[in-house]
């Protein structure tokens, strides 16, 4: 199963395990297995008022933040040229997040996955660049 196939997967039985998984939930990952805008949108949803949906998606948010700060430092870094310059340090919350997703159109956010989206907004708002 592909990396983002297993992290979906993972999402969907600790939402199963946790309570928190509805029909329409369990059904919103993409064709391919990956973590959907819908899945994300629901627990932004939820989080405010469901300490356990909280805790999920602050999981799956600091995840996603510090795997692509690491790699944007690490390119940055390297021995030779850098691969990436920021203008800033890379930041995310969930109204940067809310605001990265409902920017898609809505009819698409089940089969659109949601960490390419979130990722490339915490590039640009980093005003970083990357070498060709």
């Amino acid at each position: 199963m592909p990396l983002l196939g297993t992290a979906s997967a993972f999402f969907i039985s600790i939402a199963f395990t946790l309570g928190l998984a509805t029909a329409s939930m369990a059904a919103a990952s993409t064709a391919k297995g990956q973590i959907s805008v819908t899945q994300v949108m629901a627990m932004l949803d939820q989080a405010s008022s469901n300490p356990t949906a909280s805790q999920v998606l602050t999981a799956y948010l600091a995840g996603v933040g510090e795997t692509a700060a690491i790699i944007m430092d690490f390119a940055a870094k390297t021995d030779g040229p850098p691969l990436a310059a920021c203008g800033t340090r890379i930041t995310l919350d969930d109204k940067a997040v809310r605001r990265a997703l409902e920017a898609q159109p809505k009819g698409r956010w089940q089969q659109m996955a949601a960490t390419p989206l979130i990722v490339r907004d915490m590039i640009k708002r980093a005003g970083c660049a990357l070498a060709d």
